[in-house]
């Protein structure tokens, strides 16, 4: 959670956050010198969902491998890097993105809004134009404090077009507030979404573009279906239906 990090703590990523027991999905080394949002991440907790509740073990050396830590890694920079000047995985001088065929935008301006808000947009329980880079990393944190994990399914083409599948899941066990600020309780259901993405690359395997298709709304509204104040525990399935394990 972004809560947890420290921003005096400016060094590479730790062991745990790279992979379990010899498996490496995050291989990621900052430049010399580099500048942490919130200060150095930590994976572990999203690891564990992730090796816990991953669908898929691909082969190393494998296109869904490359692609699985091309990602992972490509998060660690959206996330946690403010300065497009310091990613690896983009080339920020030329780099684009777009959502489910829309406008494209570039480096600066996915440093500058931050993933969530770019990949979700404005939509009924959540209107990413009214929240900065920071809120929306907070409220998804609180939203998902055990994390939210991604996996690449399949790839269908390879360099320099690489289309693949995509799976984003983690177990609503915080609280999410909506855009009208209505906060919901989660009751530890799984929130999972799919979609494809097209990513063009150099022969460095270096990120020049990515074209991402979804639907947002399948991320948001699982979150308004949880029980909001003043509902009694019956409304929400009962004390024991929601202590039930989110599988």
């Amino acid at each position: 959670m972004v809560q947890e990090l420290n921003i005096n703590r400016q060094g590479k990523l730790a062991k745990e956050s790279k992979g379990v027991k010899g498996e490496v999905i995050r291989d990621y080394n900052p430049v010399e010198g580099v500048k942490w949002r919130f200060g150095t991440p930590n994976y572990s907790k999203v690891n564990a969902e992730y090796f816990k509740n991953r669908t898929k073990k691909h082969p190393e050396g494998s296109l869904e491998s490359v692609v699985t830590k091309l990602v992972k890694n490509w998060e660690v920079e959206s996330h946690h890097i403010a300065d497009p000047k310091q990613w690896q995985t983009m080339d920020s001088e030329v780099f684009k993105v777009s959502l489910n065929g829309g406008p494209k935008v570039d480096a600066q301006y996915m440093a500058d809004v931050g993933p969530y808000n770019l990949l979700l947009g404005d939509l009924k329980g959540y209107k990413a134009s009214a929240q900065t880079f920071e809120t929306a990393n907070t409220i998804f944190s609180n939203t998902f404090p055990e994390g939210f994990a991604w996996e690449c399914l399949e790839v269908y083409s390879p360099p320099p077009n690489v289309m693949f599948k995509w799976r984003h899941w983690g177990t609503f066990a915080g609280e999410y507030e909506d855009d009208e600020g209505t906060v919901f309780e989660g009751d530890r259901r799984r929130v999972e979404i799919q979609g494809v993405c097209m990513a063009k690359v150099n022969d460095k395997l270096v990120i020049e573009e990515l074209q991402v298709y979804y639907d947002p709304n399948s991320m948001i509204e699982p979150l308004r279906k949880g029980s909001a104040p003043g509902m009694c525990s019956f409304a929400c399935g009962g004390g024991a239906a929601a202590e039930e394990d989110d599988e």
